[in-house]
């Protein structure tokens, strides 16, 4: 029967679906997406942005889904992923294109429109022409799981930088590069920190900033799944989340610093909920001097 897939959750986790959708859709031209979370992810996609649809869809249950199977596919589920044998992506492409052993790893190839290629462009051209710079840096180092508490960002996932890692990153950093914030929220402080804080972004103008910048620098989030994709070089630090699960430690042009490595306590996200996996893992992204000068030496070679 024909599948409805049904993609929802981060939008790393939604982009690292595009290869195997794509797979899929190539070998039955009949199975849909539905967006149930950045619909514009799939838009990236030639292959797949004629067939993705968002729920509200008018009359997509009737038209689309009545004779079609719904899938919805859990990678978090999946054994081979839970026990570090496969990233996001493998195991999407297990789940949707129902495989037994893990498969290669597939590139996830994005299509960035021409309006959002030059913006990326003209936003660092400009920012670099300002700030008299001539490299420029997206730093994203909060997760998707921090949360500002007054002056205090709080991540007990144990994803994201330290907030005073980050400070210490930006002060080493903005003298010699332009730094592109790529976060959410703004880093709670008086301090006029010498950075670029844009606003009202949506994912593609990040993916054309991305790919427009020279390299980028941050923790387990959607950037690095960017940075991946547009083959841009990526300094990515890690520490409640294991690495083979979803970064990409084959890519030549990444290099990862995983803090949580023989400390971390695996955290069954989307299969169970205790809270002690996190209590164990949120003060893994703690940096010491060492540590945080191997991070600085392999920015600065971008």
């Amino acid at each position: 029967m024909d599948k409805a897939f049904f993609l929802n959750g981060g939008a790393g986790r939604v982009l690292t679906a595009i290869p195997a959708l794509e797979k899929s859709i190539q070998k039955n031209p009949n199975n849909i997406i539905v967006a149930e979370a950045w619909p514009e992810l799939f838009l990236m996609s030639p292959t797949l942005r004629d067939c993705s649809y968002v729920p509200n869809t008018k009359n997509l249950f009737e038209d689309k889904i009545l004779q079609r199977e719904c899938i919805t596919p859990e990678p978090y589920r999946l054994n081979a992923y839970y026990n570090q044998k496969c990233n996001l992506s493998q195991a999407f492409d297990m789940i949707i294109n129902e495989l037994d052993e893990v498969p290669d790893i597939e590139p996830i190839k994005l299509e960035i429109s021409k309006r959002d290629q030059v913006f990326g462009y003209n936003f660092i051209d400009d920012a670099k022409q300002n700030l008299r710079k001539e490299k420029a840096i997206v730093f994203q180092p909060f997760g998707s799981a921090a949360t500002i508490e007054g002056r205090f960002i709080i991540d007990s996932t144990g994803r994201s930088f330290e907030l005073a890692d980050a400070l210490y990153m930006i002060e080493q950093l903005k003298e010699e590069y332009v730094i592109i914030m790529m976060s959410t929220f703004p880093i709670p402080t008086d301090q006029d920190l010498g950075i670029l804080t844009p606003k009202d972004l949506n994912l593609v103008q990040w993916a054309g900033i991305v790919n427009a910048a020279d390299g980028f620098l941050g923790c387990d989030s959607i950037g690095q799944h960017f940075a991946h994709a547009l083959d841009k070089p990526a300094t990515v630090v890690i520490g409640g989340t294991a690495p083979e699960n979803i970064s990409y430690p084959h890519n030549k042009k990444f290099k990862i610093f995983d803090l949580g490595e023989g400390k971390r306590k695996f955290a069954p996200m989307r299969v169970t909920f205790d809270p002690a996996y996190d209590l164990n893992n949120e003060g893994l992204m703690l940096m010491d001097d060492k540590i945080k000068k191997e991070i600085l030496d392999v920015v600065k070679e971008y």
